[in-house]
């Protein structure tokens, strides 16, 4: 049996090292009073079904109580094109500015929450919180996801599936923003059997 080469490791305390992230934007609040945008590193899927998703927020910051108040969410994905602004938001606090009118975002209607979406978002999942848990430097909000509204311009007319890569999304990863350039494969891509070539009729 052929030995394989010892792989040096560094050793380091435990961290937050689970990278890339999703760099979402969160709208919180309601459409008809205060509302807000704030970004969020920790997000992601709970449950398949019922469909559930959770956020993390630190309980000081200014959207913390808008979620609080009023149970939902909106998680809008974000692109290329919305590299700039979801940065911004994400350094700026809502009690100094609106974020929507400083990026130029669009405040349009959820169907199943009070909360706004980003127009601008490729993907906007509508969220209802069901459970908060204190996790130590964050709280987690644990949500059902009521309704998701996808982008026409991204939607495939024949299969109906939607192309996110067309969208350009972007990740977070260590305090830098990427793009997903790169196609690898679809799920179970290494197991898959080749198919076998015909040969020439003569």
């Amino acid at each position: 049996m052929t030995e394989k080469k010892e792989i040096r490791k560094e050793l380091w305390k435990g961290g937050t090292m689970i990278y890339p992230l999703p760099a979402p934007m969160i709208t919180c609040g309601d459409i008809n009073g205060e509302y807000n945008i704030i970004t969020v590193a920790w997000t992601g899927i709970i449950s398949t079904e019922p469909p559930r998703c959770y956020i993390s927020v630190r309980p000081e910051r200014y959207s913390y109580k808008l979620i609080k108040e009023t149970g939902e969410f909106v998680i809008n994905l974000t692109t290329i094109d919305l590299a700039f602004a979801t940065d911004w938001c994400g350094v700026k606090s809502g009690k100094d500015f609106d974020k929507f009118l400083e990026m130029k975002l669009t405040p349009q209607r959820g169907i199943e929450v009070k909360t706004p979406i980003i127009a601008e978002s490729p993907i906007n999942l509508e969220c209802r919180v069901f459970d908060i848990q204190n996790m130590g430097s964050h709280d987690m909000f644990l949500a059902d996801i009521l309704r998701i509204q996808a982008t026409g311009d991204y939607i495939n007319e024949q299969s109906g599936a939607f192309n996110l890569r067309k969208a350009d999304p972007i990740c977070y990863s260590h305090g830098k923003y990427y793009s997903l350039d790169k196609f690898i494969g679809k799920f179970g891509f290494s197991v898959k059997k080749k198919k076998k070539k015909k040969g020439k009729k003569r």
